[in-house]
């Protein structure tokens, strides 16, 4: 045995002279741990485990506190933001082109930009189809002298200085399918919009062309060559006469735009649109919109200064004032109406505006670019537009409380027959424990999908959240029965039990006092495992149909929505995101309940 030194011999009597607390404090925590500490403490050395809660925590903070920043709405619904890939890049524009740009046009995912040289660059989500880019411009294209350009939906059109007109990308309504003699017009204005386009000849001359299925593509004689300006909604449009009227030059009278208010008859300098509504800005600087107003496109905000210009994005319009500042109105979903503080406060003078869908571009006087709007999508759209990971994050939260609801209400179910069997025995026990094994005899998810189908098409999408979470909780109360069951008959027979007894204790105080407290460890790890096994079988019900239905995302219903050989192989991102955080989450939870396992088990602490 090692001799200890003088100066550690002095230290320990020190310490047990001047702080006799201390020494025996640090003596007791030694030999004296109690139960729950040692299975903390097991439970906080285990790597994987610590790890499985961390990762846990982090995707439970995200579907709780996510949806606050990122909520959901049911309705939503665009299609030109169908099938979008990941990626921010929407409003990239090459910085080497900025201070020579002389047009911008926005598309729904992508722009383009015309510079003084009469080049065309772009950027963002260019492609259209799987074979379809409008990144491709066509040789002949970029060999001409272009003096004007238009981006649609799906198309660009494009006119040289010697007004040869030129068109590319998807043709299918008819986009490209130019009308005859079009060299001959002198273009004063060119616009492209949702699968149609129109033209502006000089002396006032309006043509259009392109998908006239639902769309009004005739133009009255009478306004013919009176045309001052245009201006294209999703499937008709405004115009603006020389003598300063908002008309609409159209034959469809129950076309959203054919209303036009009184008081517009004259005194209007510019007419634009967006999707569904239109406005005209009078010389007095007053704003009158008309169509279909319902994303707040006609709640105008308060101003100092009178308004100069006007310009329309898909569901949000941009104005300049007097004084040089800007404002937006209407939808802000993806921020298209937060100008920045420059141009809100009039301190840059802008030389390039353009605005268009959801983007929004100034560039300044002294070459500095702004842009606002949608960026892109952090995880890509699915086949309706909608946002992916706003759909991760809400559909975690029902899948997640799906799950939790299931387990509680199983453990709650097992927990009283499991007391009530496993302590009274005899006839209750027999009883109970045959009803057990019928339940868990019974196949899960043929009986779940029955009685979803059975009972959920008579009920609403609510209320079939409920029944899934009911029906979980009824066919997975055995498990847990089970090992109440066995730790109430061993510990039944325990001294302090026989104590409490004969101190006259009512049985259900010591079912619920004495005996419960007992068996939480061996309860928590079977919860913890039971809330894995329940997200999956509600994803399972959801991914085969019988579970919760879209518009509700759960995450197995999103996997369900991808099961399509077309979208595995071209748009990867609306599973694999979905799989992942899916994968991730139950694996951690696993790895969370075999943790607590181990720490539970007094073997897997031995040394």
């Amino acid at each position: 045995m090692k001799k200890k030194s003088l100066f550690s011999v002095l230290g320990t009597w020190v310490n047990r002279v001047m702080y006799p607390g201390r020494e025996v404090d640090r003596l007791a925590e030694e030999k004296i741990i109690s139960p729950g500490r040692q299975m903390l403490k097991s439970f906080l050395h285990n790597r994987l485990a610590m790890s499985g809660l961390i990762i846990f925590l982090a995707c439970l903070l995200l579907v709780t506190v996510g949806p606050q920043f990122s909520p959901l709405d049911l309705s939503y619904t665009d299609g030109t933001q169908q099938n979008v890939a990941p990626g921010y890049d929407m409003m990239k524009v090459p910085s080497e082109i900025v201070k020579n740009i002389a047009q911008i046009q926005p598309g729904p995912t992508f722009g383009f930009a015309l510079t003084d040289s009469g080049e065309i660059a772009s950027w963002g989500k260019t492609g259209i189809t799987s074979i379809i880019d409008l990144a491709d411009v066509p040789e002949d294209v970029q060999k001409a002298d272009i003096a004007l350009l238009a981006v649609g939906s799906n198309h660009a059109i494009a006119v040289d200085s010697s007004g040869k007109i030129y068109g590319w990308g998807s043709n299918r309504l008819g986009q490209l399918d130019f009308p005859r003699k079009i060299d001959e017009y002198q273009i004063k204005q060119l616009v492209a919009g949702n699968n149609y386009s129109a033209l502006l000849d000089v002396d006032g001359t309006l043509v259009l062309w392109g998908n006239s299925n639902g769309t009004d593509l005739k133009v009255k004689k009478d306004y013919q060559g009176n045309i001052e300006q245009v201006a294209l909604a999703d499937n008709c449009y405004v115009a603006l006469t020389k003598d300063g009227a908002a008309v609409y030059a159209g034959f469809n009278t129950s076309a959203l735009l054919s209303n036009v208010p009184d008081g517009l008859e004259s005194g209007v300098v510019q007419v634009a649109a967006t999707a569904y509504t239109a406005a005209a800005l009078k010389e007095d600087g007053t704003v009158v919109v008309w169509g279909n107003p319902a994303r707040g496109e006609n709640r105008i905000p308060e101003h100092d200064s009178k308004i100069i210009k006007l310009y329309g994005g898909r569901y949000h319009y941009v104005a300049e004032c007097e004084d040089g500042t800007y404002i937006a109105w209407g939808n802000n979903t993806h921020g298209q109406c937060d100008i920045p503080a420059d141009l809100a406060e009039g301190k840059a003078e802008a030389a390039v505006v353009s605005v268009g869908y959801y983007q929004n571009y100034v560039i300044s006087t002294t070459g500095e670019l702004y842009t606002w709007g949608l960026k892109g999508y952090l995880f890509g759209t699915d086949e309706l537009g909608r946002d992916v990971l706003n759909r991760i994050i809400n559909g975690g939260k029902v899948t997640m409380t799906v799950g939790a609801v299931s387990v509680i209400i199983s453990l709650i179910i097992g927990v009283i027959f499991g007391l009530l069997s496993g302590y009274f025995g005899s006839w209750i026990d027999l009883i109970i424990s045959r009803l057990a094994e019928v339940v868990n005899s019974l196949p899960f998810l043929p009986m779940a999908m029955i009685l979803s189908t059975v009972i959920g098409s008579r009920i609403s999408q609510e209320a079939r959240m409920y029944l899934i979470m009911v029906i979980q909780g009824f066919l997975y109360w055995p498990t847990s029965f089970r090992i109440v069951r066995a730790q109430v008959l061993q510990a039944r027979e325990n001294e302090y039990i026989v104590a409490a007894r004969a101190m006259g204790e009512k049985e259900s105080s010591i079912m619920f006092k004495q005996i419960l407290p007992n068996i939480l460890s061996q309860l928590l790890v079977t919860a913890t495992l039971s809330f894995a096994t329940c997200m999956l079988t509600e994803s399972s019900l959801s991914y085969l149909g019988f579970g919760i239905v879209a518009p509700t995302p759960t995450w197995g219903n999103m996997l369900k929505g991808a099961n399509d050989s077309t979208v595995i192989q071209l748009y990867w991102w609306r599973w694999v995101f979905t799989a992942l955080i899916f994968g991730i989450t139950t694996i951690s939870i696993n790895l969370m309940g075999d943790g607590m396992r181990d720490a539970v088990d007094p073997k897997s602490l031995e040394r």
